[in-house]
């Protein structure tokens, strides 16, 4: 039989009526012929308090305890649901990581999976299971210790899952019923898309579009997983939510296909560096070190041998940028007059793979913030995207005002 993967978030499994509610939409899928993968997430909430039950308890703690610990929620979620499925007489079982086996690498608390052997779940496939009931966000280490991939992990784990039983379609379940074009709460006029590329997912969940997590936009595009973003409180038809997809089949669609924004963003300046080779590579090289994610770079025109240095990054990551650049600067391998930290900007990006073949799309946005009077701080690009750092007061204008301007509320 086809297989089909199917993933509920934490609040799609939050309560036991919601559990009941998402194990009907598995029957139906059943009742169409297909065997069903699956993945739950922990019950809302629950993850965070097994988090601070493990920071209570242990303020160094042993990583593969705490994942042994955090991992726990998922296994609770994949139990109940087994067992609803059974009362409704659809034969389920659950699995744990370890028992599929999920295998991954031994870093604990941020794993990559490396392999999922089909075997197991196919033997019961071929027995009379009809649905496998899997905890997401969990694997199994080469060392044998349970190891979890980090938060957003079980759309990892079912992109994962679709691309290992060569899955139909993977179905991410959520509280949004779809991909839009940017957060309904900022813009009133925001639509649901029906598709999307999977080059346009991963830019929007890299800037800060909160639906899918990057991890799991970035498998399926290297697997070639269709992708559909769905809620779990609404009535489905089958072209419900958004597809996420190929390029290749998408008829029509505008040039920009959305507006992100992060808030939480920091701008840094390194304020007179010695402007010598190998400079970049002693700076970033000491934040990669000190677990900074830098994203915007810019270097300033050199002048009597000194330049300044500027890249922006999350803002509870500034502390740790100071740390980095002051430890640096006393061994020796840089140099700077001053570092200053703005931690009151926004990152606001405009993203669509039209703009590969239209020109205009960055003169447009650069003058629809400046008629609202926005200053452009920082400015970097890709193929398909644009985007620039803003003073953050501005951020909800600047994200309507593009909104508006590239027509965002209209299909193609």
């Amino acid at each position: 039989m086809p297989v089909l993967v199917m993933k509920f978030g934490g609040t799609s499994v939050a309560t036991l009526d919601r559990i009941r509610r998402a194990a009907k939409r598995v029957g139906v899928e059943v009742a169409k012929g297909y065997d069903v993968i699956v993945i739950v997430s922990a019950m809302s909430g629950k993850t965070n308090e097994l988090v601070g039950w493990v920071g209570e308890t242990s303020a160094l703690y042993d990583a593969r305890e705490y994942d042994s610990v955090v991992s726990s929620g998922e296994n609770v979620t994949a139990g109940l649901m087994a067992l609803t499925l059974q009362e409704m007489d659809i034969p389920a079982r659950s699995w744990q990581g370890w028992q599929v086996p999920v295998q991954t690498t031994a870093a604990h608390s941020s794993a990559r999976i490396e392999d999922i052997p089909p075997e197991n779940i196919n033997a019961k496939f071929a027995d009379g299971m009809r649905v496998a009931v899997v905890a997401g966000f969990q694997g199994v280490s080469p060392e044998g210790r349970i190891t979890t991939l980090g938060r957003g992990g079980s759309d990892t784990t079912a992109v994962a899952f679709a691309a290992a039983f060569d899955a139909e379609r993977c179905d991410i379940y959520t509280d949004v019923d779809g991909v839009y074009t940017t957060d309904p709460r900022v813009s009133p006029k925001a639509r649901k898309l029906d598709k999307i590329s999977f080059e346009e997912m991963l830019e929007l969940a890299s800037l800060g579009a909160k639906v899918l997590q990057t991890r799991s936009v970035e498998l399926a595009m290297r697997y070639k997983v269709k992708l559909r973003v769905l809620s779990s409180f609404e009535e489905q038809s089958d072209d419900a939510g958004t597809l996420v997809c190929d390029e290749e089949e998408i008829m029509e669609s505008n040039v920009v296909a959305g507006v992100a924004f992060s808030r939480d963003e920091a701008k840094m300046t390194l304020v007179s560096v010695a402007d010598r080779p190998g400079i970049a590579a002693a700076i970033f090289g000491a934040l990669s070190e000190g677990g900074v994610n830098v994203d915007m770079i810019v270097q300033n025109i050199s002048e009597e041998g000194r330049t300044d240095m500027t890249w922006s990054c999350p803002v509870d990551q500034v502390a740790r940028a100071e740390k980095a650049m002051e430890e640096a600067k006393a061994s020796g391998a840089i140099n700077f007059a001053e570092m200053i930290a703005d931690t009151d900007v926004a990152k606001v990006s405009v993203v669509g793979i039209g703009m590969r073949s239209h020109t205009g799309v960055a003169a447009k946005m650069f003058d629809v913030l400046s008629a609202e009077s926005i200053n452009i701080q920082v400015i970097t690009t890709s193929e398909i995207k644009i985007s620039v750092l803003i003073n953050r007061k501005y951020m909800e204008l600047a994200v309507q005002a593009l909104h508006d301007a590239f027509e965002l509320d209209k299909a193609a």
